[in-house]
């Protein structure tokens, strides 16, 4: 009689243990979605930012013609794309990125640095570049380690993540060649 009781016991323990273990790991997923959620608007201001502070300073004068062309017809397709998939989103940020790399070489920087406003603007805009890539960075973190939970056996089986779709990283070519330098 004892034996069973111990058993009993033993039973109800460990099903209380994998119940506690399934809510813990539902609200573990739960919140790794809210966190992708305020990366992902994070993000989106940080392109935003990045965006108008490059068609600011194409519009400066600092630029050639063609290179404030260039930049200024990069950063407002950018600004356009938030209406669209975040595939066309992406392809339009990672054009802004190779634009800005193709205009800002060492001799334009020391040209822009040169005139009054301009070491303002580029560390601006520089700024607001590596906001971005970060917050990116810090999105595709949580995006991955969502991913890794979702899963987990456990997770998979007892649909601990509901109807919510898989979250998708964001690749996106943000990383400048050239930066501000003293």
């Amino acid at each position: 009689m004892a034996l069973w009781i111990f058993l009993a016991v033993v039973f109800v323990l460990l099903g209380a243990y994998f119940i506690l273990y399934l809510g813990m790991t539902a609200g573990r997923i739960d919140r790794l979605h809210r966190r992708i959620d305020i990366a992902m608007i994070s993000l989106d201001s940080h392109l935003l930012r990045r965006s108008g502070v490059l068609l600011e300073l194409a519009s400066s004068g600092f630029l050639d013609p063609a290179s404030s062309v260039l930049i200024s017809e990069s950063a407002h397709a950018a600004r356009l794309s938030t209406d669209l998939s975040s595939t066309q989103r992406d392809r339009a940020e990672s054009e802004l990125t190779s634009a800005l790399n193709a205009v800002l070489d060492t001799e334009e920087i020391e040209l822009i640095q040169g005139e009054v406003g301009g070491p303002e603007i580029l560390e601006e805009c520089f700024a607001a570049s590596r906001r971005a890539e970060l917050s990116r960075r810090f999105l595709n973190d949580a995006v991955r380690a969502c991913v890794q939970l979702r899963q987990q056996r456990s997770a998979r089986w007892f649909h601990l993540a509901g109807h919510t779709p898989l979250p998708q990283t964001r690749e996106i070519y943000d990383h400048l060649e050239i930066s501000v330098r003293g």
